[in-house]
């Protein structure tokens, strides 16, 4: 299977099943689109911030058909100023390349830095999707276990209402 093997041995410990779905790199949203038919599963755009002072960062989750300005969500966060990081900060923190980001990678956050916000609405999910790490293939998991994920992988995160 493509992605970091070391996912798929967390996967395998915390008695969390899962589809695969390989396909060819697809760095975009608009791109992944041509792969999901066939894959019942909710899909988001997983989004990487800084801070304005560059000391904090944020991984963002939304629904894929959501669209967000910076400035709405930088009121939403309530974090100040926000900008993308970097493609040396997303390998820095999370050891993914753009196109590839995703909930996976806090794996790597071993310090835990990267604090996460996930729409309040992925909660009603019945299964979600996500990269492995590398993005030509694509996980799907119930809600259920991607929470499970979540609390055991130890990043602090919260539920905001986005839309």
């Amino acid at each position: 299977m493509r992605g970091q093997p070391e996912l798929y041995e967390i996967l395998k410990k915390l008695d969390v099943e899962f589809d695969y779905y390989p396909h060819p790199a697809v760095p975009t949203v608009q791109e992944a689109m041509k792969y999901w038919k066939g894959m019942d599963a909710t899909k988001c755009k997983n989004l990487f911030f800084r801070n304005h002072k560059g000391d904090k960062h944020y991984l963002v989750i939304i629904e894929h058909r959501q669209q967000l300005a910076i400035s709405d969500l930088e009121q939403r966060l309530k974090q100040g100023k926000i900008s993308f990081a970097s493609e040396k900060r997303l390998d820095k923190y999370l050891k993914l390349t753009p196109g590839s980001v995703t909930p996976f990678g806090l794996i790597n956050d071993i310090e835990n830095h990267v604090h996460v916000f996930l729409d309040r609405n992925l909660m009603k999910c019945n299964k979600i999707s996500f990269h492995p790490n590398i993005n030509t293939a694509s996980l799907v998991l119930s809600y259920v276990d991607f929470e499970k994920y979540l609390k055991w992988v130890g990043n602090s995160y919260e539920f905001l209402d986005l839309y």
